[in-house]
């Protein structure tokens, strides 16, 4: 009787599975989202290294120069004050307001002509990774010794010849791992953007979901597809923390 038991909710299982995401291929919004989801966090993670790069570049060049250049009080000086100040107000804005409500003025107000929303999405998770993926890098350069700076000048680098041959290389491998968690996160944080119309994966899970009346197993699948994922990173920067630390003896 257990076993007939056991058999009868397996049945039904099986066939609620059926309803849920083969009825009307509905399996194939899931793989769209899927799809979707992944280019927004690869076109946001882009923009936001980009983004990172140019402000760690800015604020740390300020930070480790502001004393010297402050003697002479050139033009130099005052710019890079300038933008170091934008760059600064820039960290708070974005670190300081939820990523979905960026979002929806990205495709509300600044882009509020847009067709597609996914450019959009790219836009908005990538000036929101911008701004940590920033602080990231700037605490990488901050962590490499002076002596790398007078390494350089030494010979015959200026400034930006430096940073360019000897500190950046030397930061990307200090930080590589801090940045595959900052993908991570980004990864989960992409779920949000079914509120401008994107379809990811939990939009698609969703819909689903709305349409046959059963949340448990469309919400269920999204949280496994997200876990697994995450666990495949995760393993993944495993893997690349331990080939880090044996380049290093």
């Amino acid at each position: 009787m257990q076993y007939l038991s056991i058999m009868a909710d397996l049945t039904a299982f099986l066939e609620k599975l059926n309803h849920v995401f083969i009825e009307k291929d509905r399996y194939k919004q899931m793989l769209i989202g899927l799809l979707n989801t992944f280019k927004i966090t690869a076109g946001a993670l882009v923009v936001g290294v980009i983004i990172g790069v140019i402000i760690a570049a800015v604020r740390t060049s300020y930070d480790k120069n502001k004393e010297s250049m402050a003697l002479n009080k050139g033009f130099g000086y005052y710019a890079l004050s300038i933008i170091n100040s934008f760059c600064k107000f820039y960290l708070t804005i974005i670190r300081g307001t939820p990523v979905v409500v960026q979002l929806m003025i990205c495709y509300f107000i600044i882009f509020a002509n847009a067709r597609d929303g996914i450019p959009v999405a790219i836009f908005a998770f990538g000036i929101n990774s911008g701004a940590y993926v920033a602080e990231i890098f700037r605490a990488g350069i901050m962590s490499i010794d002076n002596g790398q700076f007078e390494a350089g000048r030494s010979l015959g680098f200026n400034y930006l010849q430096t940073m360019k041959s000897i500190i950046i290389p030397q930061m990307f491998k200090a930080v590589l791992p801090t940045l595959c968690n900052e993908f991570i996160a980004l990864l989960k944080e992409t779920s949000v953007a079914g509120y401008v119309g994107v379809v990811d994966i939990t939009k698609a899970g969703n819909t689903i979901a709305g349409r046959t009346y059963n949340y448990f197993i469309p919400l269920l699948t999204v949280a496994l597809i997200y876990l697994i994922m995450v666990m495949i990173l995760t393993k993944l920067v495993g893997i690349l923390e331990r080939r880090l630390r044996k380049s290093d003896r």
